[in-house]
């Protein structure tokens, strides 16, 4: 009997064919890139201060110091929230008396922001923050429009596994592709924070789920030479650089609606793509349809200009894997055992941790100092290396020792940046990258590691509850970063403690590096790392491991 990979050889790993299947799959990952980072810009807060009105009876010299000085960041500074009392000031106008002079001003009756507030334009014409005052009482609206993102990602998670499986790779792919433009254009004509915030989720719950789809459809169309550098390189560098192309839309589009607008209209040139990728024949073939799973075949053969022969799936020889019955395992096994429930429990907080980091880097970089687009491309630019170096690190070493030191790396640079003086702010810039560099490795290693440590027969359970973890640990970072509005140090010594912690406990994990990958839970590698029983099933070497099509598929959730 024959499996789909040896009645498929003969289109041989790296055809035209699998060329455009790669570049094309991957290219619809890069609108993902600009959209998942948007809310950097359009939910950024400018600078601002209590608005005076001109209606106010106020000289000139009063109404320069109607708004009380606060200490921050070591200097006075505009209060953001907070006003002399203007009935107070227009009789001391009105008398003739001077601020400073004749009247102590620390002594006067403060009023909160009455008439709303001004904005600098220095860096954002508009935002939804400047739109709907989303500032000091109503603050905590801003972060949580970027935490009801990722609730939407997490919701995505879970249907679209369900949805592709039902319905197809290739529909549900186009499918979410459309969601997520269709809901961010109208995200455009918001007329409220609520607004906006609800189509928020629906953007997100498209976002995820098309990149799921399009991720198990390249693990599925492509060999397993080729489909290891799809799972690593081609999806996350791909993505990389969509975020890269958001702070340059966002540097020459100032105003917040049009700049959503302009990362809106991209998705429209994914149509054509709905009539040069195929559809996953190993799907076609789970459904019983062999004719149309024959046909895409034959297609990729004639584009490859491979003769193809006869017969291709003959349903009579073909062993579907799928078909067999198979006990059925819940996700109450992952607690099954102490060893399999102690790696569960590990592997929950790692992911929810590197998370919380990798995106609150990501969402902290208009609070560095200097210019928020460069510190954004910065941000973008450091995922390139993170991804090639985390890809040469699982092909030759061990993968408890690799995380270890990229997680050591991004939480001690954290660490440190408390420590550098206030005027060395190209020092301060510089620790931030080698923090997002080293939690952008370790996540991207975590999906192999992750999918290694756990058993066949639950791997996509104990993948999936994982990334589940990732998911809340994403919707609590926008709140890390919020605490920067009262401590500037606060986000990074909390996520660069979290992210040693996370080291120390990797390096209690079971090293999977070589091993055999275990079929059933009792084969699993134990938690102190030093004896695993062999699994009696085929062994594997470190780049066979790699080429396995169960992990690709598995890291796809």
């Amino acid at each position: 009997m024959r499996d789909y990979d040896a009645a498929t050889a003969f289109l041989g790993e790296w055809g035209r064919f699998q060329r455009l299947v790669f570049f094309l799959l991957s290219a619809s990952i890069v609108p993902n890139g600009f959209n998942g980072m948007s809310a950097v810009f359009l939910a950024g807060t400018p600078e601002h201060r209590c608005a005076v009105p001109r209606g106010a009876n106020l000289s000139g010299e009063w109404r320069n110091a109607s708004i009380p000085l606060e200490l921050r960041e070591g200097r006075a500074a505009p209060s953001r929230c907070r006003r002399y009392r203007l009935a107070a000031l227009a009789n001391f106008s009105a008398l003739g008396l001077r601020p400073g002079s004749d009247v102590e001003l620390g002594s006067l009756e403060q009023e909160p922001c009455l008439d709303g507030w001004e904005y600098s334009r220095d860096v954002y014409r508009s935002t939804i923050v400047t739109e709907w005052n989303l500032v000091c009482d109503d603050d905590w609206k801003g972060p949580l429009s970027t935490s009801l993102f990722f609730v939407g990602v997490l919701l995505g998670s879970f249907l679209s596994g369900q949805l592709s499986d039902k319905f197809g790779r290739k529909n549900v792919l186009f499918a979410t592709l459309a969601m997520q433009t269709g809901f961010s254009f109208i995200q455009v004509f918001s007329t409220s924070w609520e607004m906006f915030s609800v189509f928020f989720v629906l953007v997100g719950m498209g976002q995820i789920s098309n990149y799921v789809a399009a991720f198990v459809l390249g693990t599925e169309i492509l060999g397993k030479s080729i489909r290891v550098l799809f799972c690593t390189l081609g999806v996350c560098i791909f993505y990389a650089f969509g975020y890269m192309l958001l702070p340059l839309f966002a540097y020459f589009i100032r105003d917040w609606r049009m700049l959503l607008l302009a990362l809106t209209l991209p998705g429209l040139l994914c149509i054509p793509l709905w009539w040069v990728i195929p559809e996953s024949p190993r799907w076609l073939i789970s459904q019983g349809r062999f004719q149309e799973a024959e046909d895409i075949i034959r297609k990729a053969a004639k584009t490859n200009g491979i003769t193809a022969p006869d017969v291709i799936l003959d349903p009579s020889e073909l062993q579907d894997l799928n078909s067999q019955k198979q006990q059925t395992y819940t996700i109450l096994d992952l607690m099954k055992t102490r060893n399999i429930l102690t790696i569960t429990i590990m592997s929950v907080i790692l992911w929810m941790i590197i998370s919380v980091g990798y995106f609150g880097l990501s969402l902290d970089t208009p609070n560095l100092h200097g210019d928020v687009y460069v510190n954004c491309f910065l941000s973008a630019v450091i995922e390139v290396p993170a991804y090639v170096i985390s890809w040469l690190l699982l092909r030759n070493l061990p993968r408890r020792y690799s995380m270890a030191a990229a997680l050591f790396l991004g939480g001690c640079v954290l660490l440190f940046i408390q420590l550098v003086p206030s005027h060395i702010r190209a020092l301060s810039i510089l620790l931030v990258m080698l923090g997002k560099f080293g939690i952008t490795s370790a996540f991207s290693m975590v999906y192999v590691y992750t999918a290694e440590l756990y058993p066949t027969v639950v791997r996509n359970m104990g993948v999936g509850a994982s990334s589940m973890a990732s998911r809340l640990g994403s919707i609590l970072s926008p709140y890390f970063v919020y605490l920067g509005a009262y401590d500037r140090f606060l986000p990074y010594i909390l996520m660069g403690s979290l992210t040693v912690l996370s080291g120390i406990l990797t390096l209690f994990l079971p090293e999977s590096y070589g091993m055999p990958l275990p079929d059933t839970i009792e084969q699993m590698l134990l938690v102190k790392g030093l004896e695993y029983r062999p699994a009696s099933s085929s062994t594997r070497d470190s780049k066979e491991e790699e080429e396995n099509p169960e992990i690709c598929k598995s890291t796809a959730f």
